[in-house]
């Protein structure tokens, strides 16, 4: 595995992937995103996996792209460009389609990029203290690659705001856009990460697959007859399961279902 990541199993359940380049505040670079895409490719064929935590060592989560590599990309011609903006839009969209619930933990600054990786996740706390911010249009950038989830993450009206300005917002104005779900200490932050994935390990680990893949093909979609005939089939699938049957007779039986 790459040094520029941190994977690690503390369970066969739980995988938690950590940026680990903390003397660049965990900024991106063509070696972190093969990292990540590789990472995600594998942990998404992992039948016994219910959760994954993304987080990051240091001070930041992630200050966006890799100051080198920006060096780097000013001498890229169209093409060299085009390809290297591609990998980026490739890795957000691996991790994005994980089948398990991804929950992140940010202890630091979000900034660019990392904003991409912050809107990816199911589940997002964050400590009170940190930062986010779209800064590309400082640089006479744009933040196109990781706008599908941005947007998606926080609203398309106050992406246009942070966007266009490239203000920095603290993680209370990100808690009240619906970005980050939770508000932590640095002291609480840890427990309020595990408090979450203990709950996701706990439910029906195909209906929480089930329950990531419905939002994301449901989401937007106009209330056709079409849309309401694929519901029906997606409950009455889980409902004729083995995982659903075992848990509606536990519920009944009032007792743990087995995949506890």
């Amino acid at each position: 595995m790459s040094d520029v990541i941190d994977v690690s199993r503390p369970c066969a359940h739980v995988a938690r992937v950590w940026l680990n380049r903390p003397d660049v505040r965990n900024a991106f670079n063509d070696e972190v995103i093969a990292a990540l895409t590789r990472t995600f490719e594998s942990l998404s064929q992992d039948k016994d996996l219910r959760v994954v935590v993304l987080g990051a060592h240091g001070k930041a989560f992630c200050a966006g792209a890799d100051l080198n590599w920006m060096k780097a990309m000013a001498g890229y011609s169209w093409d060299e460009n085009r390809a290297d903006a591609q990998r980026l839009a490739d890795m957000l969209w691996t991790l994005d389609q994980c089948p398990v619930p991804v929950v992140g933990r940010v202890q630091g600054d979000c900034y660019a990029g990392g904003m991409g990786l912050a809107a990816i996740c199911d589940v997002l706390v964050a400590v009170e203290g940190a930062t986010f911010c779209l800064s590309e249009a400082r640089l006479g950038l744009l933040p196109a690659t990781i706008s599908p989830y941005v947007i998606r993450a926080m609203g398309a009206q106050a992406a246009r705001r942070y966007m266009v300005t490239a203000e920095r917002f603290s993680a209370a104005q990100a808690h009240a856009l619906g970005m980050v779900h939770e508000l932590a200490t640095p002291d609480t932050l840890d427990a309020q990460v595990d408090e979450i994935v203990t709950t996701l390990v706990n439910n029906g680990p195909a209906a929480a697959r089930a329950c990531k893949a419905l939002v994301r093909d449901v989401a937007g979609q106009p209330l056709t007859a079409e849309l309401r005939a694929d519901t029906a089939r997606r409950i009455a699938d889980i409902r004729a399961s083995d995982e659903g049957r075992e848990g509606l007779a536990s519920f009944l039986n009032k007792r743990a279902p087995n995949w506890l």
